[in-house]
């Protein structure tokens, strides 16, 4: 069971990996708008933000950069989901011996794929930019592990989305408020320069833990307790949203 399993996974995942390839402006598109943002932010506002340290601000910023980058991402996971379900494929996949867990792993496998590469990108264009990091080579693989956690954690939310729409913009809409959050973290300024509500929720969010987390290994330092506090975040995100979809999809294909 489980090798079949993992055999129709690899066959759906190679025919969605296909659809990317023919399609790189997704990929594009998604890498664009993080790198406008860094952009603007060092160049354009970077001068007028202190952050307290010596630090450059795009050794500051990026690693909000990055959790914006997959945030936008992870918006196609679900538009190309509502296209599947509104194409009938779904049904015709109900009706061949294919197990039915593969064709939404498929579509994650994908989303983590493309979003590897919209993420290598921008950090390409940060290194043009000046972001500079001597971290190891562990704490390169512990930042990579980082982000593919959240990667996969948004991207089961992407598929309650994309089951549960009723129009293709609503199927993109709900990543919306995940592109936001990172702006009121640590990602851009230090939560303590923002007033008393804000900052609370700043300080309290998982994205703070997770950037914190992301900086520090960078940086070199220490990543004390937001390590732990990102990991059981996204864990926790993961978990509930893995169920929730599963639940879902059967509810709508049974």
């Amino acid at each position: 069971m489980t090798t079949h399993v993992l055999s129709d996974t690899g066959v759906l995942t190679g025919r969605s990996l296909r659809h990317i390839v023919r399609s790189p402006d997704t990929i594009i598109t998604t890498a664009v708008t993080p790198i406008a943002l860094m952009l603007l932010f060092v160049y354009v506002l970077g001068g007028a933000i202190t952050i307290g340290s010596d630090e450059s601000y795009i050794d500051y910023m990026l690693p909000g950069i990055l959790l914006i980058t997959i945030a936008s991402g992870i918006a196609y996971t679900a538009y190309r989901l509502f296209l599947d379900l509104e194409g009938g494929i779904f049904e015709r996949f109900q009706s061949m011996p294919i197990a039915r867990p593969s064709v939404l792993w498929a579509h994650v496998l994908t989303s983590l794929a493309a979003n590897l590469v919209s993420v290598t990108i921008v950090i390409g264009v940060a290194l043009l930019m000046g972001f500079r990091t001597g971290a190891s080579l562990a704490a390169w693989i512990a930042v990579a592990g980082i982000l593919i956690l959240f990667t996969l954690a948004l991207t089961w939310i992407a598929v309650i989305a994309g089951l549960s729409a009723k129009t293709v913009d609503g199927a993109s809409a709900f990543s919306y408020p995940l592109i936001f959050l990172p702006f009121i973290s640590s990602a851009f300024v230090p939560t303590d320069t923002m007033s008393g509500p804000v900052a609370w929720f700043a300080e309290n969010q998982p994205v703070t833990a997770i950037v914190n987390s992301i900086r520090a290994l960078f940086a070199q330092q220490p990543v004390g307790s937001d390590i732990w506090i990102a990991l059981a975040s996204l864990v926790g995100i993961l978990v509930i949203a893995y169920v929730l979809a599963i639940a879902k999809y059967r509810r709508k294909f049974n």
